[in-house]
């Protein structure tokens, strides 16, 4: 009597490859954004990911043929996430990378201290972090300054404050 080969494949909708895939998309982004994209930690880590996703894969492959295989496989998949999660844990103790606060954290705390500075540079215009308050005025017509550099005379090649409306207006501020 022959044995009839059970059903295999299809892996692509199971919920552990499913995962895993989304495991190895977000550490492969993950190690791009916060550690040396050369790095051995980063290696290791895209590395783990992307075995534990294979291993699902030829698991439920080999399972037409033999369940030992299949389960061998899975559990190397296991151990290969179980690998991602310890290096993961290793390189947050390290320092190597800030374990909490993604993208979204630094855009609201980047915001906030734009806000901070704008509110602080309204309550105090003369805040010399500003640019345009140590920009100075034309002494002629009053329009603001630009750095200029002499061409000519015994002064060519240093640098001063000329009007910005030149050559309307010829005033100069002595740096």
């Amino acid at each position: 009597m022959r044995k009839k080969l059970r059903p295999s494949g299809g892996y692509r909708r199971t919920a552990s490859f499913q995962t895993a895939t989304i495991i190895y998309d977000g550490t492969y982004w993950f190690c791009e954004k916060f550690l040396d994209p050369r790095g051995r930690m980063a290696d290791q880590m895209v590395q783990a990911a992307r075995s534990g996703r294979q291993n699902i894969a030829e698991g439920s492959r080999a399972s037409a043929t033999s369940s030992q295989t299949e389960l061998r496989l899975l559990n190397v998949a296991r151990s290969s996430l179980e690998e991602l999660l310890l290096d993961h844990q290793i390189a947050s103790v390290e320092g190597q990378f800030i374990e909490e606060g993604g993208y979204s954290e630094q855009l609201a705390s980047a915001r906030l201290e734009e806000r901070e500075r704008k509110r602080k540079y309204q309550s105090d215009p003369a805040d010399l972090s500003d640019p345009s308050n140590r920009i100075p005025s034309c002494p002629q017509c009053g329009k603001l300054m630009v750095i200029r550099t002499a061409r000519n005379g015994k002064s060519a090649g240093s640098q001063f404050w000329g009007c910005s409306s030149y050559p309307q207006c010829k005033g100069v501020v002595e740096s």
